[in-house]
């Protein structure tokens, strides 16, 4: 494993254990067996070290995108969007910590936010690229034509976070997150 991996790998670990307010450099440096200086080597600052724990760490969405866009017109749809659901569920839910964090710190989060602009990229992305997918099932006639795609993808994307912000303060009842994703999809889907 390279310096740049034992840097990340520490800084996920101490976000885990103390919090995005306690994963300090000092703490990171520690945990990764390198000097304080060695992260700024790797990395221009926190933001661009916390973003890359957030993209190189967390389950992407990604490849879940791409296995979804790959399936169009194809397969069974219901299955597909559910192994999704399941997957922005897992994002999500790995993801609260940092992203709390990141939002209870003014610095960290403007930081956050050039970084992402930047680079192109950003918590709006995933929304996007599923509500294309909606369209393309739309022109295959799997998916009713008067749905609103892109309100049907904030709608199930911001039911996972939902779902995955709710399970950090209480134990869910009802459905376990196989059956909520199922009853999720079919409420998306139904004509």
């Amino acid at each position: 494993m390279g310096t740049r991996e034992r840097i990340i790998d520490a800084a996920e670990q101490a976000i885990q254990e103390f919090g995005i307010s306690g994963a300090t450099t000092k703490r990171i440096a520690k945990q990764a067996a390198c000097s304080e200086a060695l992260l700024y080597k790797h990395f221009v600052g926190k933001e661009e070290l916390f973003l890359a724990v957030v993209i190189e760490r967390m389950p992407a969405l990604g490849p879940a995108l791409e296995e979804l866009r790959a399936a169009v017109g194809r397969g069974d749809l219901r299955a597909n969007l559910v192994t999704f659901t399941l997957a922005a569920l897992g994002f999500y839910t790995r993801a609260q910590g940092i992203a709390g964090g990141l939002l209870g710190d003014p610095a960290l989060i403007t930081g956050f936010r050039a970084l992402l602009a930047e680079r192109g990229s950003g918590p709006h992305v995933p929304i996007q690229v599923l509500a294309g997918v909606l369209r393309d099932e739309q022109r295959a006639g799997r998916v009713d034509a008067a749905l609103d795609a892109d309100a049907a993808a904030s709608m199930l994307m911001g039911a996972c976070f939902h779902r995955a912000n709710l399970a950090r303060f209480v134990d869910l009842p009802g459905h376990g997150d196989e059956e909520w994703a199922a009853a999720v999809v079919g409420t998306l889907l139904r004509r």
